[in-house]
């Protein structure tokens, strides 16, 4: 089947969002409801002083720099400027009540593309979620991860060692407001990295299998500064080897992790915002990591002479958001996330991922932002002792929109 042009796709998404519009109007004349209509117009320009992976030019991410001299003569040794429009987003959350109380929704999608999109301007979904009472449905964060820990800054992808994934669940909160608890099971599903044992393995011969969702849960409690969360999560990862001989590549590991995460209020005008994850097999549920399972050399082993590992990671984050006055304010801070290597990945497979930067935010009028923002990035590889380092200048102009539907 023809696949639908892109343009096509942006027209379905707008005559959805008016269809809403009318829908949330006709159930507010009836006397009960609202709809929250939100997003913004973003332009972001800059320069990178090293090549990155061009499907990724315009965001700071360390596993997307080159993996060595040959990689980076691909890319092109030297900078380039970039110009992008794909952060602009757009949502609609409604509220209805309920004999069970008021029932929430949440639609938003923005123009960044990964995945097959990666690199293009595209629809791409954020928030398709559902909540009423205590259980909630849909995609939306993971409770592995902590939204708020995120600092006040125009580049787009983020701090490498935050927890930060949303996920389509079922959640389930016994506590809410402030101080909450939430526990959900999540869509399973993991990365691998064949390494040094690529040329071994058949393309073909194995397959994932995930018998089971993913399991996570926090707890957020308020304090008079700001609160504290401390979040986990258990994953079941297997694999089957569909070659029947009598070497066999099947098998499973249990990937899991733990969160702690808080803001504080440093005085009137300033925010530190703080995250440290470590865990091993949760790579995807990081902001940005490499794989989650890697081979790892068995020799003493005639039936199974390589293994799967959930690769052990850590994350650290650390922030700090200034408030100067009405008009201005600035964002500074560092981040880092660190692999420990299997025994059978390559020399060159990522290790250790730096992010640094600084900023200075305008907000001249209502609704509009302007920032320029400075930044660098770092990437050190396995063992063959390569690292690059990549600097980065960004300006960006933000202009927000929200208008609520008459009757709340």
């Amino acid at each position: 089947m023809a696949k639908y042009p892109r343009w096509t796709a942006l027209a379905v998404g707008i005559t959805l969002a008016a269809m809403l519009a009318t829908g949330a109007t006709r159930v507010e004349a009836q006397g009960g409801g609202h709809s929250e209509f939100y997003g913004f117009v973003m332009t972001d320009a800059g320069y990178n002083s090293r090549a990155i992976d061009p499907l990724w030019f315009d965001v700071q991410r360390p596993t997307k720099l080159a993996a060595s001299d040959a990689d980076l003569a691909d890319l092109g040794r030297d900078g380039s400027t970039f110009f992008s429009v794909r952060q602009t987003r757009f949502g609609v959350k409604s509220f209805f009540p309920t004999s069970a109380g008021e029932l929430k929704t949440t639609f938003e999608f923005e123009m960044f593309g990964v995945g097959a999109d990666a690199g293009q301007t595209t629809i791409r979904l954020r928030h398709a979620y559902g909540e009423l009472g205590k259980w909630g449905a849909g995609q939306t964060w993971s409770p592995f991860m902590d939204i708020d820990v995120f600092p006040n800054t125009v580049e787009y992808w983020g701090p490498p060692g935050m927890a930060f994934f949303r996920n389509v669940q079922f959640r389930y909160m016994p506590i809410q407001g402030d101080t909450r608890a939430t526990i959900a099971l999540e869509r399973p599903g993991a990365s691998g990295d064949q390494g040094v044992v690529d040329d071994f393995i058949a393309p073909g011969t194995i397959t994932a299998r995930f018998p089971l969702p993913d399991l996570s849960a926090e707890y957020r409690k308020a304090i008079s500064r700001g609160y504290v969360e401390v979040a986990g999560i258990v994953r079941d990862i297997s694999w089957e080897d569909q070659v029947k001989t009598p070497v066999d590549l099947s098998g499973s590991v249990m990937g899991w992790g733990i969160s702690l995460s808080s803001n504080l209020k440093m005085g009137e005008a300033n925010i530190l915002r703080l995250q440290g994850v470590y865990g091993a097999g949760i790579e995807n549920y990081m902001n940005d990591a490499p794989v989650d399972v890697a081979p790892k050399i068995n020799p003493g082993s005639a039936t199974k002479p390589i293994e799967g590992e959930a690769l052990p990671v850590s994350g650290v984050v650390a922030f700090l958001d200034h408030t100067w006055n009405a008009k201005m304010s600035s964002s500074i801070g560092y981040s880092q996330v660190l692999i420990d290597n299997s025994t059978g990945q390559a020399a060159n497979a990522f290790h250790l991922g730096q992010y640094a930067l600084a900023n200075l935010m305008f907000y001249p009028v209502e609704h509009l932002m302007a920032g320029v923002e400075g930044g660098w990035i770092r990437r050190e590889n396995n063992a063959d002792g390569y690292e690059l380092d990549d600097y980065h200048v960004q300006v960006s102009a933000k202009y927000n929109f929200s208008f609520t539907t008459p009757g709340k």
